[in-house]
């Protein structure tokens, strides 16, 4: 081996497989050997080089490659991540596992079905909601106190980690908005340029099951790879709707 050359640094990877094209064949784990050496630092990197080079049919969403879309979330050694922010574990005695994210229905793969994640989502009205017209005719003006309350609530990607990860979840996602829709329903609620506070908290407290099925596991804010805390969100907006 010349100097230039590195060494090979083979690890394992067990990905999950199913392919809705074959529904008789039951889902599996499918063990790939990658030589680190030659691979980006994480795990998007990983399955870029494995879809390239050895298995095209390995499907997955991803776009940003930053951190920003979300689209890249999975479960990888047991932790609901995305997997472009995830570094890749380098020890090359134990393999790691990629799997989709948990109690979801799969497409194929690593793509789950969201449909109902973003209809939970667009339930909350995600958008400002006003009663009268900006003073200056063009645009609503915001204290930097009040944009500070933001912070926190606005960088959610919808990456859907921490809805997955919610044991309220998985037993009622028919009923309970989850812990990532709920965020987004505080960051309306906060923002001092919104006049329809009341209304947002009667529409999600009508049905106490939309709000109140929030057991305070706090899996949502453990697992959320923008380091957000949905957790407190949803404990707010109970306060909230307690006082009025």
């Amino acid at each position: 081996m010349s100097r230039s050359e590195k060494p090979k640094e083979v690890k394992e990877f067990k990905i999950y497989r199913w392919n809705p094209d074959k529904p008789l064949h039951k889902p599996f784990l499918q063990s790939y050997y990658v030589d680190l050496s030659t691979c980006g630092p994480m795990v998007l990197d990983l399955l870029q080089k494995i879809k390239a080079e050895q298995d095209s049919s390995l499907s997955y969403r991803r776009s940003c490659r930053e951190g920003i879309c979300g689209s890249c979330s999975m479960n990888i050694d047991g932790i609901n991540t995305v997997a472009c922010l995830k570094a890749i574990d380098t020890d090359p005695s134990k393999a790691t596992m990629i799997t989709p994210l948990p109690h979801m229905f799969v497409v194929k793969d690593l793509v789950v079905d969201l449909t109902t994640f973003y209809q939970q989502y667009k339930l909350i009205e995600p958008w400002l909601k006003t009663k009268k017209k900006p003073e200056n005719g063009r645009e609503f003006l915001q204290s930097p106190g009040d944009r500070k309350k933001l912070d926190g609530l606005y960088e959610c990607i919808l990456c859907a980690c921490c809805s997955t990860a919610c044991p309220a979840y998985w037993w009622n996602s028919e009923e309970f908005l989850g812990p990532a829709a709920l965020l987004h329903a505080y960051r309306w609620i906060s923002d001092s340029r919104d006049d329809f506070t009341q209304e947002r908290l009667q529409a999600l407290t009508e049905d106490e099951k939309k709000l109140y099925r929030c057991r305070t596991i706090r899996s949502c804010t453990a697992t959320c790879p923008k380091s957000l805390d949905p957790a407190r969100a949803i404990a707010a907006m109970r306060t909230s709707h307690q006082l009025h």
